[in-house]
Parts: C-alpha cells; structure tokens; sequence
C-alpha cells in the first residue's frame, strides 16, 4: 500500500503544519486506501479486469469536485 503522504502542500505550496489537520488528513488517507483496496479486491474476485477497475477508480478521483467551487487540476 502507499504510504501516507509527508508533505501536505496547500494552493500556495506550503505544506499543512496544524497539528489536529495533519492528523485528519492522515486518518482520512489510510480510510480511504482501506476502502478503495477493498472495492478493487471484490471487483477483481468478481471478474472485472483488474486493469479496468484501476482506470475506473482513476476516473472516478478526476470526478472529484471542489468544495471550493472551482475545478481541481
């Protein structure tokens, strides 16, 4: 699995330092890959291509939108 990101960065490049913000992103991270490498292991053991699934999962990240309103780059 990847590891949790070090560095945090914000829109002006600087990274994330709050401690309790830190500790939320990091808590969201590992959740999020627990719950992503579980949806890929049951679609793979239920037939889906496993290449297909990666390209779905990506493209599913791209749809992502911004609370902020603007799109994400």
């Amino acid at each position: 699995m990847m590891e949790t990101p070090a560095l945090w960065p914000q829109p002006d490049g600087t990274p994330v330092s709050c401690t309790e913000k830190l500790l939320v992103l990091r808590q969201n991270w590992e959740e999020l890959q627990g719950v992503m490498q579980d949806a890929f292991e049951d679609a793979v053991l239920m037939g889906v291509d496993e290449a297909e699934m990666k390209k779905m999962l990506t493209s599913l990240v791209a749809s992502l939108t911004s609370p902020r309103g603007k799109p994400s780059v």
